[in-house]
Formats: C-alpha cells, sequence, structure tokens
C-alpha cells in the first residue's frame, strides 16, 4: 500500500484537476471493484473543497456515456480504475501507463475497449491518464468480490485519498 500511495503521489504530481473513473459492473462478482473504489472515494471526497479539485465519475459498464462530462470538467489528471486481467494473483494491483493497454493485459466486462477510450482521452483533452487495475478471480454474473480484491479495493481506497490529501498541503 506504501508503495502504491508513493506511486500515485508521484503520478499525480502538478495535478490542479484530478477525475477519477470507476468502471465495471456490481453484477459481476469482481468486476465491480472500480465502481465500488469510485463510489467510495465519492463519500470520502464530498467534504473536501480545497486544491486540487477531486471528482469521481461512476463509469459502470457503459463509461463512454460520460466521457462529455469528464471532457467539460477539465481534469489536468485522470485515474482510470478498473478489472484488469493480469495473469497475476487475484487482488493484485497495478498502476499502469496508458500505453500498456492492450499489450498483455485486458479490461472486463465494459463494452467499448479500454484502448480506444484512452486514446479518445488522449485526443479529447491535456490530461495526464493513469490506470489502476485491480486482477480478478472471477467476473461470474451474481457473485460478489473474493475477500483478495475486496482487499485491494481497500488499499486502492486508502492509497488514493492518502495521495489525493498530501497534494493538498
Amino acid at each position: 500500500m506504501a508503495n502504491l500511495k508513493k506511486a500515485l503521489k508521484a503520478r499525480l504530481e502538478g495535478a490542479e484537476r484530478i477525475a477519477l473513473l470507476g468502471i465495471g459492473s456490481e453484477f459481476r462478482g469482481d468486476d465491480a471493484s472500480g465502481v465500488i473504489v469510485a463510489a467510495e472515494l465519492e463519500k470520502s471526497f464530498k467534504k473536501i473543497k480545497r486544491l486540487p479539485t477531486f471528482k469521481v465519475f461512476i463509469g459502470a459498464t457503459a463509461p463512454e456515456n460520460l466521457t462529455g462530462e469528464i471532457k467539460k470538467f477539465e481534469p489536468t489528471h485522470l485515474m482510470i480504475v478498473d478489472t484488469v486481467e493480469m495473469k497475476e494473483k487475484p487482488g493484485t494491483i497495478l498502476l499502469l501507463d496508458p500505453e500498456e493497454v492492450g499489450g498483455g493485459v485486458s479490461f472486463s466486462t465494459h463494452k467499448l475497449p479500454a484502448k480506444i477510450l484512452v486514446e479518445y482521452f488522449f485526443k479529447s483533452f491535456k490530461s495526464k491518464i493513469l490506470i489502476l487495475g485491480i486482477q480478478p478471480k472471477s467476473v461470474e454474473f451474481g457473485k460478489p468480490p473474493v475477500a483478495a480484491v475486496k482487499g485491494a479495493i481497500k488499499d486502492v481506497v486508502k492509497a488514493v485519498r492518502s495521495a489525493v490529501k498530501e497534494l493538498q498541503k
């Protein structure tokens, strides 16, 4: 967790407006991780009014529907949180560069391929983009997230909350 916080803090350096886009399906086991992270952070940051401005977008299985709202927010930094197949142990958290999307990693259940979504963001506004991927065990319909993924969700929420709060000092 300490390494994740440190890596996030480094990648968010100079941030003035941070958007976090949570992606996934609440009905497909571990694929809910991005949506859960986003919802938890939205609750956490409602009270904070100092810079950097932090706004949560819950994209669920259709993140492309929020591209206009995100563009309008004009983030200097965009964090995308999603379940990512990395061939790792369930619950593994990886901070990816957008260039890594499509090369050995694949995103779960949303309809628009992540590579196309990221390319759209790059073309639409000037923003640093980072992706927080959580390795799933199962994206089976009707199942809850497994314990390892629940732990990863908590770690990601803590690391993002802590890194963003430190930027405000």
